[in-house]
């Protein structure tokens, strides 16, 4: 046998590939497809998807999507190619990804809320050459065939294909189940991921198998999911979240995922209950719902081990729910553009560390760094930026932005953060959205932590108001939970005296029905803002 040539090895402790190599390999890292195919061989008849009435085991998932895979070559898609998804949260959509996978074709899954013309600006920028949509969403597919007639293929997943398409079931049942022999180095991007556009046109994210790999790996030391683990993903799977969090290391240790495609709090609450789920994720918009819904008491949650919020700050009242109620929860901190994981709190340190969204996992870092690149002390606030081998491989055809954002192996997130005494990392906001009034820093998310503990208080958000004196004064916009009952800037700012430092204090406040959000459940402060500037024309400050 061959002496190896340790100075060979990756920095994570073996050798994973890549085209320069030519050395000894001790391990060869195999691609995202590879984990059903190997399920299938030790865990044959364990359930790997459940999807309303379908219940699929590793055999039958791995030999759908070889069956897909190999129909997907013979129409032409090839190493490389982008494969469009419009689809809800259903097993199609993980097929799809993983046939993808297994043949080194890239797949883009899309924001099924999108209008049509956003639909249009992805499938064009991504350069797709096939289309798999849900048959629910078949009316902006029919328009979008109007703006994009050079699509190759659309493949509709349902029962009423329209005549030009090929049907989905129909498609993967006439290919062979024989494994793809393609050749998949774990830097080839297999995912491509938009980001939500918040700020303006949305960026595709290269997520390669490695970061994939590696943000599984993280979870796994994490948070340690078992094989006998049931996750429940009703979150959209097109957002790195849903995908990532839970789902993909779930499927990576050899769990359970049971997908719902709709989200409703009694029927999820009635699935946990059912499926006995162990792990379960939503964005903080979805657990507000669950911890507002009236019947909770009523469903036997005992079997959740482990909930997670991430996609925004969650509210502390959510955190604090679960903890009267000895459930686990914990808050990480992740983006698109590192797969996501970039930090998590622990179950141990929720209590004392409530408002931390913990600390890096083992195989990636992070730093808080001034604008110069030097690292800030303790409590002081500078931006994040992280390095391990979940960052992606950079934004798709956009070279300006990737260098941008990419510096000597380091990715600057744009958001800003401090660390406590302990090394505990807390997200202060993003750069955008900091409020600079009288020449003090105002970090929106302090402010709407407390505002949040305001009893009649069930929604706020919080952004910087044009003053003629101040520059900038704080305005929070506010759903309440009992309309009866009114609510006043004097009240509020009486709520938060001696929670706040007084320039940090309300000077403004709207009360809306509902905050506008995107479909990952993030507020779209520059939504408020536009109505801001058309409704305070010719005003003047309110102090």
């Amino acid at each position: 046998m061959k002496q190896v040539n340790l100075k060979s090895l990756s920095t994570y402790g073996f050798y994973y590939g890549d085209n320069n190599y030519k050395g000894d390999v001790l391990f060869m890292l195999k691609g995202v497809g590879s984990w059903i195919e190997k399920h299938s061989e030790t865990l044959s008849n364990k359930v790997a998807i459940i999807s309303k009435e379908k219940r699929i085991t590793y055999e039958e998932l791995n030999d759908r999507i070889n069956r897909l895979a190999n129909k997907f070559k013979e129409i032409g898609i090839h190493k490389g190619d982008r494969v469009n998804g419009l689809l809800l949260n259903t097993n199609e959509l993980l097929e799809t990804m993983f046939a993808c996978a297994k043949i080194g074709a890239i797949f883009v899954p899309i924001n099924f809320r999108l209008s049509v013309q956003e639909v249009e600006y992805i499938v064009r920028d991504s350069g797709g050459q096939l289309f798999v949509y849900d048959e629910r969403l078949q009316e902006v597919v029919e328009e979008l065939k109007k703006l994009v007639p050079n699509m190759h293929y659309f493949i509709n997943v349902g029962n009423n294909p329209a005549e030009d398409d090929l049907d989905y079931e129909k498609l993967l049942q006439s290919g062979s189940n024989e494994e793809p022999q393609d050749y998949i180095k774990v830097d080839d991007v297999h995912l491509m991921m938009y980001t939500s556009g918040t700020t303006g046109r949305p960026k595709g994210v290269m997520l390669t198998h490695k970061n994939t790999i590696w943000n599984a790996i993280n979870a796994l030391d994490f948070f340690t999911p078992l094989p006998e683990d049931i996750t429940l993903t009703v979150a959209p799977l097109f957002h790195i979240g849903a995908m990532n969090i839970f789902t993909t290391p779930t499927l990576y240790k050899g769990g359970t995922v049971v997908l719902l495609d709709v989200f409703n709090p009694s029927e999820l609450l009635q699935t946990v209950e059912e499926e006995k789920v162990n792990t379960l994720f939503l964005v903080p918009a979805m657990w507000l719902a669950i911890i507002n819904s009236p019947n909770i008491g009523d469903y036997n949650l005992s079997s959740l081990r482990l909930n997670g919020s991430g996609g925004s700050p969650c509210p502390i009242t959510i955190i604090e729910f679960f903890q009267k109620r000895n459930i686990p929860f914990f808050e990480g901190f992740g983006l698109t553009e590192t797969a996501p994981l970039v930090s998590m709190l622990d179950a141990e340190n929720s209590h004392r560390k409530n408002g931390s969204v913990g600390k890096s996992p083992m195989h990636s870092d992070f730093r808080i760094v001034n604008e110069n690149d030097k690292d800030v002390k303790v409590e002081e606030v500078g931006e994040l930026i992280v390095q391990g081998p979940n960052v992606m491989a950079g934004y798709w055809n956009k070279p300006l932005e990737t260098k941008k954002a990419m510096k000597d192996g380091w990715f600057y997130t744009g958001d800003l953060a401090k660390l406590d005494e302990e090394g505990f990392l807390y997200i202060v906001d993003r750069k955008t959205d900091m409020i600079i009034t009288g020449g003090e820093n105002v970090y929106p998310i302090e402010v709407e932590q407390v505002l949040f503990k305001h009893p009649n208080i069930k929604d706020v958000a919080v952004i910087g108001y044009p003053d003629e004196k101040w520059v900038e004064t704080v305005k929070a916009f506010i759903v309440v939970k009992d309309p009866k009952k009114e609510v006043v800037i004097e009240e509020i700012r009486e709520f938060c005296k001696g929670k706040l430092a007084r320039f940090k204090l309300p000077k403004h406040i709207e009360l809306l029905e509902a905050l506008p959000r995107n479909a990952t459940g993030k507020v779209l402060k520059h939504e408020l803002r536009k109505e801001d500037l058309i409704e305070m024309k010719g005003l003047k400050s309110l102090n």
